[in-house]
């Protein structure tokens, strides 16, 4: 059980945010629900921040956002769960409603009751470039990590291909691959055996 109190989510910097599954239950069970999870993660979450990696295993996930400024917020493609418009747009609420959104849909699916995620969420915020270039690479390999695929390359459910493909993306592929100078860069380290001393602290096992 967690007994921190998290940190609040504040417009205009970037966070690590991943959880799990509750007692680390799967939160995926089929191919729909990743196709699912990721429908309502744009449908909840891209009006209020922008992405720049994901991934998706069975039992956690993991997103590098960037919360947007107010000025920057769609605020006529905002979702949220409750009947009356937020005064106060909160990052860290607005993950909730997602967060349920998914839940619901996942309760009525199967069949099951109860909560489907850890609470609360986990967020770090991330401090420096060196860290998110580390960061953006731990996502990526994380399959790897976890035994899901030798190549991550080859695993569909996180943002490694598409960052290297030309196909039209929300994702801010031209800002990530920035980070590394190019794309030649970007595929060379994440290649590489890379030091995660400054990030794990948080890595999910």
């Amino acid at each position: 059980m967690k007994n921190h109190k998290p940190i609040p989510l504040e417009k205009g910097n970037y966070y690590h945010i991943y959880n799990r599954g509750n007692n680390s239950i799967d939160v995926f069970y089929d191919k729909e629900s990743y196709l699912h999870f990721l429908r309502l993660y744009d449908k909840y979450i891209s009006p209020i921040a922008d992405t720049y990696a994901w991934c998706l295993l069975k039992n956690h996930f993991h997103f590098l956002v960037y919360t947007k400024l107010d000025n920057e917020i769609e605020y006529s493609k905002l979702e949220y769960s409750t009947v009356e418009y937020p005064k106060i747009l909160d990052p860290s609420k607005q993950f909730g409603h997602f967060f349920n959104a998914y839940t619901q849909a996942i309760n009525k699916k199967f069949n099951r009751t109860g909560s489907l995620f850890e609470r609360p969420f986990e967020r770090k915020l991330v401090t420096s470039d060196k860290y998110l270039q580390n960061l953006i690479y731990y996502i990526h390999n994380n399959p790897v990590h976890h035994g899901f695929t030798k190549n991550i390359n080859l695993y569909p459910w996180s943002s490694y291909q598409t960052i290297i493909s030309d196909k039209p993306t929300k994702l801010k592929r031209e800002d990530v691959i920035q980070f590394y100078q190019n794309k030649e860069n970007f595929i060379e380290y994440h290649n590489s055996e890379q030091n995660l001393q400054e990030i794990n602290t948080f890595i999910i096992e």
